[in-house]
């Protein structure tokens, strides 16, 4: 007797963007499944009575008729109430996710949309249409769950938005303060070295706070460098100028090799790359020990290395240490490499911003943090 197959589910993606429907077009054709595609919301209800598709893809801002009208719409249909139906949008909030529930939507997903992702979040709703058919109350309590879960970290979300923007007025008042200070010609030398101290530690958090903000642009898709050509030599030195204090404390020495004297690159993103990369490399390197900086040109572009004799970071781990909130023990350290583990996560979502990478090589002793940014295109 022949077994039966049965057909690949049907997905019909539902967005104006032709970019957009062309990504989750070749995603899910390679996963096996059989796509349909509609430009707007009035397409897309067309294309539903007609195919009955297994589930649907649909963009939230569309001319002529919305995502949330169109949802609504579907569920009218026979066979819509069942559907599971993905809202795409590029606003991560609570308030577009409770609009997205409101109007019958079983699923969220925001833009820039991973591949991977996409194909997981449809086998979801796929599977959860399975366990709807045969398990209502237990479908029902699975999906409250999931959608508490997802209001949860939304709102986690914009609470960390709204601290990060309240404290960078006050953290730069705090180091306008300490400017003020530091012009007292009469201040005395222990006070001068405590109020420097302060600024640096000032400066510290300041860079915590835009890093927080740019990790969040870059999830929102819109971290976009401002391209210009770049003075190496003058970055490397007002860099060193602004963590002396952290290095005269530990009586370490910041050397420089400056290969390549200019890169094109967003100023201040690049910038406090090279913060974030010196300061953990500070944060780590033994007393009485060099830190050292080069810029080297290479064919692809330019590479900058940032080098200490610390405690090293393991092979395996070398990856893993530019996640969030990861910390990495060192080899021979009691101390995390990542520190706050946003520096490094920040480091390479920057990097990436523009085109480049960034890894890290054993130093024999110590870590070798890489930067390669490319040539403009």
């Amino acid at each position: 007797m022949t077994e039966t197959l049965e057909p690949p589910p049907t997905v019909l993606v539902v967005d104006d963007n032709e970019q957009n429907r062309a990504l989750a077009r070749a995603t899910l054709e390679e996963e096996g499944y059989t796509v349909l595609l509609a430009e707007n919301g009035l397409e897309g209800i067309s294309a539903f009575e007609t195919h009955h598709p297994d589930c649907v893809l649909l963009d939230v801002r569309m001319p002529q008729l919305d995502g949330f009208e169109a949802c609504a719409r579907i569920r009218q249909l026979p066979g819509g109430a069942d559907t599971p139906v993905i809202f795409l949008t590029a606003l991560r909030d609570v308030d577009t996710f409770d609009a997205a529930l409101r109007a019958g939507g079983d699923d969220f997903l925001t833009k820039p949309v991973r591949p991977t992702e996409l194909v997981l979040r449809v086998q979801a709703g796929l599977k959860l249409r399975r366990l709807h058919a045969s398990n209502r109350d237990y479908y029902d309590l699975v999906r409250r769950q999931r959608d508490d879960l997802m209001r949860l970290q939304l709102q986690k979300e914009r609470l960390m938005s709204f601290v990060v923007h309240d404290l960078k007025n006050p953290v730069g008042t705090v180091d306008l303060h300490a400017q003020v200070l530091l012009r007292d010609k009469e201040l005395p030398e222990r006070a001068r070295s405590g109020i420097m101290s302060i600024r640096a530690e000032v400066r510290a958090l300041m860079r915590l706070i835009l890093n927080l903000l740019d990790i969040s642009k870059s999830e929102e898709g819109k971290l976009s460098p401002a391209l210009v050509l770049t003075d190496l030599s003058a970055m490397v030195e007002d860099v060193f100028e602004a963590l002396e204090v952290r290095a005269r404390a530990k009586n370490i020495t910041l050397d420089r090799s400056i290969g390549a004297k200019e890169a094109t690159a967003d100023s201040d993103l690049l910038r406090r790359v090279l913060e974030n990369l010196l300061e953990n490399a500070l944060r780590h390197a033994p007393e009485d020990s060099v830190v050292r900086v080069s810029t080297i040109p290479v064919d692809s572009g330019v590479e900058l290395r940032i080098a200490d004799s610390g405690g090293g970071i393991p092979p395996e781990l070398r990856d893993s240490i530019f996640d969030r909130f990861v910390q990495v023990q060192s080899q021979d350290s009691a101390a995390s490499r990542s520190g706050r583990g946003l520096g490094l996560a920040f480091c390479q979502l920057a990097v990436e911003a523009h085109g480049g990478r960034i890894w890290v090589e054993d130093g024999s002793p110590g870590a070798v943090f890489c930067v390669m940014l490319p040539h403009a295109s």
